[in-house]
């Protein structure tokens, strides 16, 4: 199995307690995340992050084609980062690091994901026709979301 590899960083001008209020509340991630992937959370995580935290959704990956995905909440450092792992879903292997660091007028937000795909070179086919280009679609999304939501630096 081949890891990808996505990353991107957003600047943002509020503070990291503030960065982190909003994204360790799962229900946020809602409002963060496009309505064409039929994005929905299936059982109620609670108010807060936790390690071994395990939530639920359903995303349509096609037309009429949905999926469970399950993610467990493997770390969190309070206020600075945390960690979600696909447990079940629609990637063979997923590992997405969120970290929150203070800079001048604001925080820099650092998404790390490492990813791969099931059934070799036709996930790798699949990958480069149409995974990556809606993976960052769905980043960029949230970048744009966030911007409007808390502006830019």
């Amino acid at each position: 199995m081949k890891l990808y590899t996505l990353v991107q960083e957003q600047r943002l001008p509020i503070s990291r307690e503030a960065a982190w209020e909003f994204f360790s509340t799962p229900r946020n991630l809602d409002e963060i995340t496009p309505r064409d992937i039929g994005f929905e959370i299936v059982n109620q995580p609670g108010e807060r992050l936790y390690d071994g935290q395990i939530i639920t959704y359903r995303i349509e990956i096609f037309p009429f084609v949905w999926v469970s995905w399950i993610t467990e909440i493997k770390s969190v450092e309070d206020g600075i980062s945390f960690v979600d792992e696909q447990r079940f879903g629609p990637y063979k292997f997923w590992h997405h690091r969120h970290t929150f660091e203070e800079i001048p007028r604001g925080v820099l937000m650092t998404d790390l994901v490492h990813y791969g795909l099931s059934f070799g070179p036709v996930g790798a086919i699949a990958h480069a026709a149409f995974v990556r280009r809606k993976l960052e679609s769905i980043f960029n999304f949230r970048r744009e979301i966030l911007a409007k939501r808390f502006g830019v630096l």
